[in-house]
Protein backbone atom coordinates (compact mmCIF):
# COMPACT_ATOMS: atom_id res chain seq x y z
CA UNK A 1 0.00 0.00 0.00
CA UNK A 2 1.06 3.64 -0.65
CA UNK A 3 -0.21 6.29 0.98
CA UNK A 4 -0.65 10.18 -0.65
CA UNK A 5 -1.52 12.86 2.08
CA UNK A 6 -3.59 15.38 0.01
CA UNK A 7 -4.61 19.04 0.89
CA UNK A 8 -6.33 21.35 -1.32
CA UNK A 9 -5.05 24.79 -0.67
CA UNK A 10 -4.89 27.78 -3.04
CA UNK A 11 -1.22 29.33 -3.54
CA UNK A 12 -2.13 32.70 -2.45
CA UNK A 13 -2.42 30.23 0.87
CA UNK A 14 0.57 28.97 0.82
CA UNK A 15 4.35 30.57 1.79
CA UNK A 16 7.78 29.41 1.93
CA UNK A 17 9.65 27.16 3.77
CA UNK A 18 7.48 27.01 6.94
CA UNK A 19 8.04 25.21 9.87
CA UNK A 20 5.22 23.18 9.14
CA UNK A 21 6.71 22.35 5.47
CA UNK A 22 10.18 20.73 7.73
CA UNK A 23 7.79 18.96 10.24
CA UNK A 24 5.56 17.60 7.86
CA UNK A 25 8.57 16.00 5.85
CA UNK A 26 9.91 14.79 8.59
CA UNK A 27 7.01 12.96 9.52
CA UNK A 28 6.33 11.68 5.43
CA UNK A 29 10.16 10.53 5.66
CA UNK A 30 9.21 8.56 8.78
CA UNK A 31 6.42 7.10 7.65
CA UNK A 32 8.14 5.62 4.74
CA UNK A 33 10.66 3.68 6.52
CA UNK A 34 7.06 1.56 7.20
CA UNK A 35 4.75 2.41 4.12
CA UNK A 36 5.39 4.11 1.04
CA UNK A 37 4.44 7.73 1.82
CA UNK A 38 4.54 11.14 -0.22
CA UNK A 39 2.57 14.57 -0.14
CA UNK A 40 0.25 16.14 -2.72
CA UNK A 41 -0.75 19.94 -2.91
CA UNK A 42 -4.01 21.49 -5.33
CA UNK A 43 -4.77 24.14 -6.23
CA UNK A 44 -8.66 23.39 -6.08
CA UNK A 45 -10.91 20.96 -5.07
CA UNK A 46 -11.45 19.96 -8.99
CA UNK A 47 -7.44 19.68 -10.17
CA UNK A 48 -7.45 17.52 -6.81
CA UNK A 49 -10.57 15.49 -7.78
CA UNK A 50 -8.81 14.98 -11.53
CA UNK A 51 -5.67 13.98 -10.08
CA UNK A 52 -8.02 11.20 -7.88
CA UNK A 53 -9.69 9.94 -10.60
CA UNK A 54 -6.18 8.70 -12.95
CA UNK A 55 -4.23 7.30 -10.38
CA UNK A 56 -2.44 4.15 -11.51
CA UNK A 57 -3.48 0.75 -10.34
CA UNK A 58 -6.10 -2.10 -11.09
CA UNK A 59 -8.75 -0.12 -8.32
CA UNK A 60 -9.30 3.53 -7.72
CA UNK A 61 -7.24 4.56 -4.88
CA UNK A 62 -9.06 4.46 -1.22
CA UNK A 63 -10.03 7.94 -0.94
CA UNK A 64 -10.80 9.28 2.70
CA UNK A 65 -11.37 13.01 3.16
CA UNK A 66 -11.18 15.19 6.13
CA UNK A 67 -14.24 16.62 6.93
CA UNK A 68 -15.53 18.45 9.96
CA UNK A 69 -18.72 16.16 10.51
CA UNK A 70 -16.04 13.09 9.96
CA UNK A 71 -15.77 9.97 12.37
CA UNK A 72 -13.52 10.83 15.39
CA UNK A 73 -10.74 8.03 15.92
CA UNK A 74 -8.44 7.20 18.60
CA UNK A 75 -4.68 6.93 17.84
CA UNK A 76 -5.17 3.28 18.02
CA UNK A 77 -8.65 3.10 16.14
CA UNK A 78 -6.82 4.93 13.07
CA UNK A 79 -4.05 2.39 12.94
CA UNK A 80 -6.43 -0.73 13.16
CA UNK A 81 -8.33 0.96 9.96
CA UNK A 82 -4.61 1.53 8.15
CA UNK A 83 -3.47 -2.03 9.06
CA UNK A 84 -7.54 -3.28 7.81
CA UNK A 85 -6.89 -1.57 4.31
CA UNK A 86 -3.20 -2.78 4.51
CA UNK A 87 -4.36 -6.24 4.98
CA UNK A 88 -6.92 -5.99 2.53
CA UNK A 89 -4.66 -5.31 -0.24
CA UNK A 90 -5.64 -1.45 -0.47
CA UNK A 91 -2.99 -0.39 -2.91
CA UNK A 92 -3.09 3.17 -2.95
CA UNK A 93 -4.59 5.22 0.32
CA UNK A 94 -5.29 8.78 -0.17
CA UNK A 95 -6.11 10.91 2.94
CA UNK A 96 -7.05 14.41 1.74
CA UNK A 97 -7.36 17.75 3.55
CA UNK A 98 -10.30 19.84 1.92
CA UNK A 99 -10.64 23.26 0.91
CA UNK A 100 -11.10 26.48 3.24
CA UNK A 101 -14.80 26.34 2.41
CA UNK A 102 -15.65 22.53 2.70
CA UNK A 103 -15.73 19.78 0.15
CA UNK A 104 -18.67 19.95 -2.35
CA UNK A 105 -21.34 17.48 -2.29
CA UNK A 106 -19.91 15.77 -5.27
CA UNK A 107 -16.02 14.71 -3.19
CA UNK A 108 -18.11 13.73 -0.32
CA UNK A 109 -19.54 11.57 -2.33
CA UNK A 110 -16.21 10.04 -3.73
CA UNK A 111 -15.07 9.59 -0.18
CA UNK A 112 -14.74 5.77 1.49
CA UNK A 113 -14.48 7.60 4.78
CA UNK A 114 -15.36 10.93 6.30
CA UNK A 115 -12.69 11.61 9.22
CA UNK A 116 -12.12 14.27 11.23
CA UNK A 117 -8.75 15.23 13.67
CA UNK A 118 -11.58 16.85 15.86
CA UNK A 119 -14.26 19.90 16.49
CA UNK A 120 -11.38 22.37 16.44
CA UNK A 121 -10.44 24.43 13.23
CA UNK A 122 -6.63 24.11 12.19
CA UNK A 123 -5.11 25.98 9.63
CA UNK A 124 -4.52 23.85 6.66
CA UNK A 125 -0.36 23.90 6.95
CA UNK A 126 -0.97 22.41 10.39
CA UNK A 127 -3.96 20.06 10.05
CA UNK A 128 -1.37 18.83 7.43
CA UNK A 129 1.54 17.98 10.10
CA UNK A 130 -1.13 16.49 12.77
CA UNK A 131 -2.24 14.15 9.91
CA UNK A 132 0.84 13.21 8.93
CA UNK A 133 1.72 12.67 12.81
CA UNK A 134 -1.16 10.96 12.92
CA UNK A 135 -0.08 8.78 9.74
CA UNK A 136 3.50 7.91 11.51
CA UNK A 137 2.13 7.03 14.80
CA UNK A 138 -0.64 4.61 13.21
CA UNK A 139 2.41 2.94 11.29
CA UNK A 140 4.64 2.49 14.68
CA UNK A 141 1.25 1.24 16.55
CA UNK A 142 1.16 -1.22 13.47
CA UNK A 143 5.02 -2.56 13.68
CA UNK A 144 4.96 -2.54 17.44
CA UNK A 145 7.58 0.66 17.82
CA UNK A 146 7.71 2.11 21.11
CA UNK A 147 7.04 5.78 19.93
CA UNK A 148 3.16 5.16 20.84
CA UNK A 149 2.64 4.53 24.44
CA UNK A 150 -0.81 5.21 24.76
CA UNK A 151 -0.85 8.59 25.80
Amino acid sequence: MKITLTAVLARTARTKAEPTDRLLADYIARTARYIPCDSQLFDTEPAFLEWLEHQPGRVRPFAILLDSRGQQLTSEEFATRLGRLRDDGTQRLVLAIGPADGWSPSALQKAQLLFSLGRITLPHQLARVVLAEQVYRATTILAGHPYHSGH
